[in-house]
């Protein structure tokens, strides 16, 4: 067993998208190896109507994957496909964009006006830039959910994870998409895939990634439960923790516990030509992707 090392910590930055909507960019448009097969994570999180309202109005993809996890709220979806359908609580969205669909999201609050979800963006490999779109929507009902001896809950967005296969399928980088809640001052060691990038993205909480072999910052004594523990600065809300190659990612739960997403996915290893939401891979099919959308043609309906 081998503890994947923290190599970066980064704090996910606040922004606007779409028709004004408030949310914090965890990664994206910055350098695509760091992540790879992962382009972009945007955590959309707000108390105030005002900032999600407007939304996503129509807009273009090609040449990447999006899947959307609502926690709080709802997103009302439709595409250039004829889908329409509204994303509830715990719900999943996963759309292929391929060779080219137009869609519009448009979140709303809950009772209390609350909205929070993610938005995560695969790459497509070469091979299947110009695949046929496809488009998925999964309950929360239907999203597994394990619940360990030790009070440890994990919702299985996508891949296999401890005997448990996700409901959302046929994802060019066959992931693991985890929603991981530890309990107060608990500690879990989770396996990851040697042969795939890793990172975790906490959104409520705190807790210390731990590398037994070399521990990253500074190290505070703490006594649980009668033992004294070694561990690091606790990492907190909207953190972003990037890991080395292991197989194994270990956590310690802070004292109130901590919940964040563990994605992991092997890299593609190819260049990335990527402009807003178009990700090819050379700047000609990019000036191409381009094109069409000005003459019409980007929405091809024969593969």
């Amino acid at each position: 067993m081998t503890f994947r090392p923290v190599t970066q910590t980064t704090h996910a930055q606040p922004t606007m998208e779409g028709a004004g909507v408030h949310l914090h960019r965890v990664f994206g448009f910055g350098d695509p190896s760091q992540s790879d097969p992962f382009l972009l994570l945007d955590d959309f999180r707000n108390d105030i109507p005002e900032h999600n309202e407007r939304g996503f109005p129509w807009h273009p993809h090609r040449g990447i994957e999006t899947i959307t996890y609502v926690l709080e709220g709802e997103v009302e979806h439709g595409d250039s496909l004829g889908n329409h359908g509204t994303l509830g609580a715990g719900s999943v969205q996963w759309m292929t964009s391929g060779s080219g669909i137009l869609h519009q999201e448009m979140p709303k609050g809950n009772a209390a006006g609350q909205m929070h979800g993610f938005q995560l963006w695969a790459n497509l490999p070469s091979s299947l830039k110009m695949t046929a779109p496809r488009y998925q929507d999964i309950a929360g009902g239907d999203v597994p959910e394990i619940i360990d001896d030790d009070g440890t809950r994990v919702k299985i967005i996508t891949g296999k994870f401890w005997g448990k296969t996700g409901p959302v399928d046929g994802i060019a980088a066959d992931p693991l998409y985890l929603d991981v809640s530890i309990p107060p001052n608990g500690r879990k060691t989770l396996p990851v895939d040697t042969r795939a990038n890793a990172f975790a993205y906490v959104f409520s909480g705190a807790g210390s990634f731990v590398d037994a072999a070399n521990p990253i910052g500074v190290r505070v004594e703490k006594e649980v439960a009668g033992q004294e523990l070694n561990i690091r600065d606790m990492t907190g809300n909207r953190t972003l923790v990037r890991f080395g190659n292991g197989d194994d990612v270990t956590v310690q739960a802070g004292p109130e516990g901590v919940r964040f997403l563990l994605v992991a996915g092997r890299p593609i290893q190819e260049p990335v030509a990527w402009h807003g939401p178009i990700a090819m891979n050379t700047q000609a099919e990019l000036r191409q992707a381009m094109k069409d959308l000005q003459n019409g043609t980007f929405i091809q309906t024969a593969h």
